[in-house]
């Protein structure tokens, strides 16, 4: 069953001090394209966050976001108090001011707060793994169900272009019936002696010419053979990229070929869907 690319997926956890929110958000790219935002307490554990991130979602634009909002009383920063000093010495000689103003003014002052880089605890960063693999489950829900959406979509396309190809099929006779009598009326126009041999023999070669024998065949069995592919058990993208352009080969061909202007809208109604089938196609993992 195909994937979208496109999917969100989001955790909270609350620890006894602080809240930890692990958000994930992907789009559609042609490669794993990882944009990571956390605190930089937490940036020594960001590479292995990342590559349990991209075993599981492989491709896509993925922005991932570790938020943490504090809810107790601890806090890693502190007043730097010897700095603060310093400055409420400096203020007192140039202004005029009670220490409590003086005190508001120096604590706005660059180093008048200090923070104290700890070590991530191991029990909290656990808790940080279990959340983002709940939010991985997530987003991989979300991006099975829109791969849903996308493979009904696809199913009614292909279904559309086999019955478009069917009717192609049909019209083939009288196609090469109305080819060979404008060749005949042709001929006839110039009012030449021709020799009949010969003009058969030119007729039979302008006819395989415009024969679309085998691009009738390869079309059906890439349009088999896209449909069985969309069944598989994993989302192949890519894949079905590389058939979608056989498609699209075959039906160029005969429409280049067919030289007849029933059958050239049918191919222009077959190009549309297949143009659909690849805008759609961008998504899928």
């Amino acid at each position: 069953m195909i994937q979208s690319m496109t999917g969100f997926g989001k955790h909270v956890i609350q620890l006894p001090s602080k809240k930890i929110t692990v958000e994930l958000k992907s789009l559609n790219s042609k490669s794993l394209d990882l944009n990571a935002r956390m605190p930089s307490a937490y940036r020594a554990k960001e590479l292995e966050l990342r590559k349990t991130i991209a075993s599981s979602l492989v491709r896509g634009k993925v922005d991932f976001g570790l938020y943490v909002e504090m809810t107790g009383a601890e806090t890693s920063a502190q007043i730097n108090e010897e700095v603060v000093k310093a400055y409420m010495k400096q203020l007192s000689a140039i202004a005029e001011g009670d220490d409590l103003r003086l005190l508001e003014m120096a604590l706005r002052m660059p180093d008048a707060m200090k923070t104290e880089r700890e070590d991530i605890d191991e029990e909290e960063y656990a808790e940080i793994q279990k959340a983002l693999k709940e939010a991985l489950s997530e987003i991989n829900i979300f991006r099975s169900e829109e791969g849903s959406v996308l493979e009904k979509d696809f199913e009614e396309r292909i279904k559309t272009l086999k019955e478009l190809l069917a009717k192609v099929i049909d019209m083939d006779p009288d196609r090469q019936k109305d080819v060979r009598e404008r060749l005949d009326k042709a001929v006839a126009d110039i009012k030449a002696d021709v020799d009949a041999n010969r003009f058969e023999q030119e007729l039979i070669y302008y006819l395989e010419k415009y024969d679309i024998t085998e691009e009738k065949v390869r079309l059906a069995n890439h349009l088999d053979y896209f449909a069985k592919t969309l069944k598989s058990d994993d989302s192949n993208g890519k894949k079905l990229g590389f058939i979608s352009q056989e498609i699209g080969r075959e039906i160029n061909t005969i429409g280049s070929k067919a030289n007849y202007a029933p059958m050239q809208q049918l191919v222009v109604q077959m190009k549309d869907e297949l143009e659909k089938i690849k805008e759609q196609m961008l998504n899928v993992l």
